[in-house]
């Protein structure tokens, strides 16, 4: 009997520790918060004349952040402008030809069909019309003449354009424009420092809202659905702060859970991967530490 009341004992205070939660005091996933991380970095070659910003600034989306040195591609631009001018007076005089050889021809064709119109009330001969069409004919060959001498001139012309528009898209580019709503990670240049294509300048991400990522057995994946509302826990002082999130991802295939989750045993067995939007209050942070709970009744604190 003694015995007997000793292990009713022990049942009592092991069904109190177990009653809350999923029926074993455990969470039903174990994971690390993380962003969306963007790199941004340099469009242009060239020195660092303006770069206001530094880690953990709050940015806005288009925001003007700074600008790279634009005075080679300033004074580039300035001299294919003149070039322009130059090869446009040269050609003044063979485009003006051209004109005159259109305004003639315009002439022609509606002295043509005046002539058609002629014959057909019998007030005009064939010869007439076949007379305009021969003049016809010698104007087109005239500005087809003129338009091939003028080719290269032109070609050049379209060149030079064409080479306008590249500079104004690097002067365009030399300016630091910020993507997207965020805070600043890391900074990785400086002003007045050389920068060149491709070079990192900071690295932003946003952390309004943060995703958990968790890992939960093929058991549990019933009980997890995109969209679902869950409770989320970290650690805080005394006792765990609990967060509403929304699974926003869950992974098609299984893997391996990884190192960093539970214990050895718990490793080696293959788990879905999930991700849980949460909110951010400014407590959480990227790589910290979080529980989900997926029932409502895990929300009890233990």
């Amino acid at each position: 009997m003694k015995n007997y009341s000793y292990i009713l004992g022990i049942s009592i205070i092991a069904s109190s520790l177990f009653s809350c939660g999923n029926g074993n005091g455990k969470a039903d996933g174990y994971g690390n918060f993380e962003a969306t991380e963007i790199m941004i970095s340099a469009e242009n070659i060239g020195k660092l004349m303006q770069f206001d910003i530094n880690e953990g600034d709050m940015l806005e989306k288009d925001q003007f952040i700074g600008y790279i040195d634009t005075i080679p591609l300033a004074l580039k631009r300035e001299q294919l402008e003149v070039s322009k001018a130059i090869i446009s007076s040269k050609s003044k005089g063979v485009l003006s030809q051209i004109n005159v050889l259109n305004a003639k021809l315009k002439t022609a064709n509606t002295n043509k069909t005046r002539t058609e119109n002629l014959i057909k009330g019998n007030a005009g001969t064939q010869k007439q019309l076949d007379d305009i069409q021969g003049e016809i004919d010698v104007i087109k060959n005239q500005i087809k003449s003129v338009e091939i001498q003028n080719a290269p001139v032109v070609n050049e012309l379209k060149s030079i354009d064409v080479q306008l528009k590249q500079i104004d898209d690097q002067i365009q580019k030399s300016k630091i424009i910020n993507p997207v709503n965020g805070t600043v990670l890391t900074k990785y240049a400086e002003p007045d420092e050389i920068t060149s294509y491709g070079k990192p300048l900071y690295k932003i991400a946003d952390l309004s809202t943060m995703q958990l990522r968790v890992y939960v057995s093929e058991t549990q994946l019933a009980n997890v659905k995109i969209g679902q509302e869950v409770t989320v826990k970290i650690d805080d002082a005394d006792a765990m702060k609990s967060y509403k999130g929304k699974v926003s991802w869950i992974a098609s295939e299984a893997e391996f859970t990884p190192k960093i989750i539970q214990t050895k045993e718990e490793r080696v067995a293959l788990v879905y991967a999930v991700k849980v939007d949460v909110a951010n209050d400014g407590s959480l942070k990227i790589g910290m530490p979080a529980e989900l709970w997926i029932n409502n009744s895990n929300t009890n604190n233990h």
